[in-house]
């Protein structure tokens, strides 16, 4: 698999397991700590690249402290998100110099086209050691994407997902097959990451089932504005927990007066409250959030990730079997 080959560390006869760019989330330890238990984590540059070169630096030195070894070119075993409508891309390739990583994750441009540029810069500087990951959520934008830049891997993002996507996209179950069909049909064979509304190691229906308790969502600009983030391409919206914030603005009240609430609910809490269904500041999260019922280290979530799915895979495999008369064979799960 051209994963496992590019990503050497990812852990052997299990499904990979990564960690998307989340913005102000997926920083430094988090990152490194996805790695060290196997998996793949990309740090969030997000749209301001100021701090890129100080927060692999972090990275760096705690795989050192971790006593991890590097690849042959010294690269850090990594991957790094951006929000193409506002990241520099001068700035990105110093920082990249300076600190070789594994894996970029492009998302957000203000045109398609902008990718072109992104993904031949870096291609340069890296000697395409560094390989391209963008993220799409249509067959139309795969499709172009694919022609402007012929990315390394397709980061498949469902309207299940938390954060920011397209305003217009399907759930990742139809739209992950969608775009495969459509880039078989062309000849086109790049692998395929579903991103959206996952939470554990159940995988089709499973994935997205609706829980008892569950946290509602939804999409919305409100998020955004609340916050004073302006920039998105009108495309893009953003999928949060509703909370005050959300119903006020659902309720029609004036965008400066719920703006001003937020700021004054989070200079009260410093950061620390405010969050969740009965409050005002911003949760970004997918369909899935009703799933999350107890707080877990990196570590031991990408560790039962991939023992439920690989149980799973291997139980389907076996009912398969079972239904056409064959014995269950060792053989496939062994190489899942």
């Amino acid at each position: 698999m051209a994963l496992r080959k590019d990503y050497p560390w990812l852990t052997p006869a299990a499904p990979a397991v990564i960690s998307s760019p989340m913005m102000k989330i997926c920083m430094s330890k988090l990152t490194v700590e996805t790695t060290l238990a196997g998996g793949l984590a990309f740090l969030a540059a997000g749209f301001d690249v100021s701090n890129l070169a100080k927060d692999l630096a972090e990275c760096a030195e705690l795989f050192q402290k971790a006593s991890f070894t590097l690849s042959d070119n010294n690269s850090l075993p990594i991957g790094v998100g951006f929000q193409n409508w506002g990241a520099d891309l001068q700035v990105t390739l110093k920082a990249l110099q300076q600190h070789p990583v594994a894996a970029v994750w492009f998302f957000g441009p203000k045109k398609l086209k902008d990718y072109a540029k992104w993904t031949e810069s870096i291609r340069e500087i890296s000697n395409n050691k560094t390989k391209i990951w963008i993220q799409v959520g249509t067959v139309a934008e795969a499709l172009e994407v694919v022609r402007l830049c012929r990315p390394d891997v397709l980061v498949v993002q469902g309207a299940d997902s938390g954060g920011h996507g397209l305003r217009q996209r399907a759930g990742i179950i139809t739209l992950l097959p969608e775009i495969a069909d459509a880039l078989r049909r062309k000849g086109i064979h790049i692998p395929l990451v579903a991103a959206g509304g996952i939470i554990d190691g159940r995988y089709r229906d499973e994935i997205l089932r609706v829980v008892d308790g569950g946290v509602a969502t939804a999409p919305s600009t409100i998020y955004d504005k609340a916050r004073g983030i302006t920039g998105w391409p009108e495309t893009y919206v953003g999928r949060g927990v509703t909370n005050k914030t959300y119903h006020d603005a659902a309720r029609g009240r004036n965008e400066n007066v719920i703006k001003a609430l937020h700021d004054e609910a989070l200079e009260k809490s410093g950061g620390t409250k405010g969050w969740g269904p009965r409050g005002r500041l911003t949760t970004y999260a997918g369909t899935g959030v009703g799933l999350v019922r107890e707080v877990k280290s990196a570590r031991e979530i990408v560790q039962e990730i991939q023992r439920d799915a690989s149980y799973i895979l291997g139980r389907r495999a076996a009912d398969y079997d079972a239904t056409r008369g064959r014995p269950s064979g060792d053989g496939l799960r062994s190489k899942l």
